[in-house]
């Protein structure tokens, strides 16, 4: 099945614009963490697209060369608008711009980071999170050995100074790298110094309120899904 027709004359018209603003913001709160998510592959694979110079795409090349499902590609775009025309398939840039806008990749997310143990550092280290869309401004610990150290592009400060320093940096989202213990602790900070995202690295699930959404990643979690796919194959 080929990407979503538009109407003879209505690319890049008004009316397709509002069609897709609508879609954007009608449906936001519905939308899935799962959906969302592979609207970041789709953002990638477009990228490795265009930097190869290719300008269109249809569904079903997108899927064979990045090992996806076309069907569930046009699926997912049709949610946000109308894209790509019958026989000919998505324009590269246009659709890679319009998936940076829905993604709010067009500004610049600061980034706190609480707790600066090995994976607090990995992360500050990590050049994904100090280039383009992101960019780490804050990191806090209470150990003594770790506090005025620089660790990449951060000097980490004491957590009796979160509060006030998230404040003043900006930061909107935090990633939580702290024992299970310290972590509701560590929350309850980060909500008074207004945060509003959370990616959690501890090994504790935290949920998410009307003020600021979690994203509890756990690792082990992950091994233990593959240790039982390997005792159990197909």
């Amino acid at each position: 099945m080929p990407p979503h027709q538009q109407p003879p004359g209505s690319q890049g018209s008004e009316g397709s614009r509002s069609r897709a603003t609508r879609a954007e913001t009608g449906q936001a709160s519905t939308v899935s963490p799962l959906t969302v998510n592979r609207l970041s592959v789709y953002l990638r694979s477009l990228r490795q697209l265009r930097e190869q110079g290719i300008e269109k795409v249809s569904s079903q090349q997108l899927a064979r060369r990045f090992n996806l499902s076309s069907t569930q590609i046009r699926k997912d775009l049709a949610l946000f608008g109308e894209f790509g025309t019958r026989g000919v398939g998505y324009d590269v840039l246009e659709l890679a711009e319009h998936l940076e806008k829905l993604l709010a990749l067009g500004r610049v997310h600061r980034l706190a980071i609480v707790g600066m143990g090995n994976v607090g550092t990995a992360l500050a280290r990590f050049p994904a999170f100090n280039s383009g869309s992101f960019q780490v401004v804050a990191g806090f610990d209470n150990d003594p050995s770790k506090i005025g150290r620089r660790i990449g592009p951060i000097v980490v400060r004491p957590t009796s100074e979160l509060v006030t320093s998230i404040r003043e940096s900006g930061a909107k989202i935090a990633i939580l790298a702290v024992p299970a213990d310290a972590a509701p602790a560590a929350l309850d900070a980060l909500h008074r110094a207004g945060v509003r995202a959370v990616l959690n690295f501890a090994p504790v699930t935290l949920p998410s309120t009307s003020r600021c959404r979690i994203k509890n990643v756990d690792l082990r979690i992950h091994l233990e899904e593959l240790s039982f796919f390997l005792d159990h194959p197909e």
